[in-house]
Parts: structure tokens; C-alpha cells; sequence
């Protein structure tokens, strides 16, 4: 499968409205064009209209068809600063407040767009920290309804397609939840199969990583997967998971099947859940650096209305990608 492919065509026929509000980074604007050229979405953009000009201008970038809001002429800002002043009251917000922050943080005024229904996602991360966005989401768009927690995963796409789907796994958690414990694992094992299901279209298979493979030792940190792999079974009976697993049990057939036998996912999961943010982190960066993976993310899963975060070091491709899965999120 051609997993990029899938979703610039999916997202090219829901036309959605995505904000992207660190326009004072040119990756930024070069995905704003491409996007716009490519028909993945309808693009939104924050800020200054004259200094996006300017900057789009001096490095030839044709912003024609984009929309640019600024926060301090938008007729649309009392009422979000109202909005955010009722959702932050508990924490002594107050309406100058909402103001303040709404004109001056471009990702709070986008992820009120979101919220208000006046665009379907937004992305960011490329100047942010995966913190600042989270803050956005958070306070403004807020957590789905039957979720507890955002939970997030790398769509990892490896040039090695015995892997996963053609080598396409998704990672999770490996951004947000540092130590999640064995009820928050198995809802992250569940938001991410659904994830999975949405974007390929396929059918997941979830490894619920450990050190140890079906009791090859015992350890508290052991014991808080088993539990997961019990706990996402009772939430979701029909979902194909298992676990606690060792890494090379749950993506290699033949050791699988030594380790695990009779396993539905051993040697073929197509997702894998970290016991731990170090573990998930380190694993993706691993994949990516020395196995010449091509990761995507982290998207984020379990908000309301999508918002997703990007690596700092990411590239014009990385904002384009993510924005259309942040399109397929959307609908």
C-alpha cells in the first residue's frame, strides 16, 4: 500500500479547512502553497496579512487561494474571547485575559476556529513545542466525549515492507503521556486502532510492547501491560491485541510464533504500543534515524476536533502529510 497516496486522495475529496498558525516559518508557507496547488485542503492562516506577504514575496511563495486571518481585526474575537473565558473561569480567566492571549498566541485564536466550527483541524509544531500545543488543544477544543485522555502515534512508513502493513506501523504513545498507566494503555491502544482503521482502511493488530514476552519474566512494569492487553479487551472485545510482547516477537514471523505461539498479532502487528513515553520516543527516533524510516506525527487522538502537533525539525513534506491526515481526522 501507498499509505501517502491514500490519504492525499481521501483528503482531496473532503475539502476541509485546516489553520496553520506559525506563519512566520517559511516551511509553513511552502506547505501552504503546495497544499493549495495539490487540492488537499482549504488553508487558513494566522497572522499579519502585510507580514505574510512580505515573507511569502522574498521567497517567491504564491499564497493565491489561502485564507489569512489576523486575531486583532477579526470580527470573530469577542466572541472567542468570551468562549475562552467560560472554558478557563475555573482558572481565574477573565475576558482582557482571553484577549491577550487570543491576539498574541496565534495557536489558541486557530484552535478557537476549530472549536467554533469555522475550520475543521489545525496543525502545528513546526516553531511550538508539542507542550504549547497541547495547551491549545486542551484549553480551547477540550477531550472527545468518552475519552479520558490525548494520546498520539507516529505513522511509521519503513522502506522494509515485510513489516507491519507493507511496512507501514503506527507508534504510539510517543509524545504525550509519559507514564501512562494500564487503564490509559489500553485506551491508547484503542484510540489508535481506530486511528488506524480511519487512515488505511485496514484491519489492526496491536502488539502491547514489553521487555517480556507472555511471562518470559516478572516485573511490576510487566504486570501494567497484562493488564492493559485484559482491560482493552474488556472495552473493546472485537479488537485484535496482545500482549505483553517483546518487539522482535510482535514484527518477526518466526520469532513470533517461537515466543507467542497461537498469537493472532505475534511476527505480524501492524501497531505498537509503548509501556512508556522513554520507550515510544526513543523507539520512533531509532526507526526513523538508523532504519531510514519515514515518520509522521505525532498525531494527536482523543480531542474533540483534530489538532495535530509536528517535530520542530520538520519539513515542508512533514506539514503537507500531516495536514491531510489532519483532513481525514476531520471528517
Amino acid at each position: 500500500m501507498d499509505f501517502i497516496s491514500d490519504i492525499w486522495n481521501k483528503a482531496k475529496k473532503l475539502n476541509k479547512r485546516i489553520v496553520l498558525p506559525e506563519t512566520n516559518d517559511i516551511r509553513v508557507l511552502k506547505a501552504t502553497e503546495f497544499i493549495i496547488k495539490s487540492k488537499l485542503a482549504q488553508v487558513i492562516l494566522i497572522g499579519n496579512e502585510n507580514d505574510i506577504a512580505r515573507l511569502a514575496q522574498m521567497h517567491s511563495i504564491n499564497l493565491t487561494g489561502s485564507a489569512i486571518i489576523d486575531p486583532k481585526k477579526s470580527p470573530q474575537l469577542p466572541e472567542f474571547a468570551q468562549s475562552f473565558k467560560v472554558k478557563r473561569e475555573k482558572k481565574g480567566m477573565v475576558y482582557e485575559k482571553a484577549l491577550e492571549i487570543l491576539t498574541t498566541n496565534y495557536l489558541f485564536f486557530g484552535a478557537m476556529l476549530v472549536d467554533s466550527g469555522n475550520a475543521d483541524g489545525m496543525v502545528s509544531g513546526a516553531v511550538h513545542t508539542t507542550a504549547g500545543t497541547m495547551r491549545a488543544l486542551l484549553q480551547c477544543v477540550g477531550v472527545a466525549d468518552g475519552a479520558s485522555i490525548v494520546s498520539s502515534f507516529f505513522a511509521m512508513i519503513s522502506p522494509k515492507k515485510e513489516f507491519g502493513e507493507e511496512g507501514l506501523i503506527f507508534f504510539a504513545d510517543c509524545a504525550v503521556n509519559p507514564n501512562p498507566t494500564s487503564e490509559q494503555l489500553a485506551q491508547i491502544a484503542i484510540q489508535t486502532s481506530d486511528s488506524f482503521s480511519r487512515l488505511t482502511s485496514k484491519s489492526p493488530r496491536v502488539a502491547m510492547l514489553s521487555f517480556s514476552t507472555k511471562g518470559s519474566a516478572s516485573h511490576p512494569d510487566v504486570a501494567k501491560v497484562t493488564n492493559a492487553v485484559e482491560i482493552a479487551k474488556k472495552m473493546r472485545p472485537n479488537l485484535v491485541v496482545d500482549g505483553e510482547m517483546q518487539l522482535d516477537a510482535a514484527i518477526i514471523p518466526i520469532i513470533g510464533n517461537r515466543k507467542a505461539p497461537g498469537s493472532e498479532v505475534a511476527g505480524y502487528a501492524n501497531i505498537l504500543i509503548f509501556p512508556t513515553l522513554d520507550a515510544g520516543n526513543i523507539g520512533y527516533k531509532l526507526t526513523e534515524r538508523l532504519g531510514g524510516a519515514l515518520a509522521l506525527g505525532p498525531i494527536l487522538q482523543g480531542a474533540k476536533k483534530p489538532i495535530n502537533d509536528l517535530s520542530r525539525g520538520c519539513s515542508v513534506d512533514d506539514i503537507v502529510n500531516v495536514s491531510a491526515i489532519t483532513a481525514i481526522q476531520a471528517s
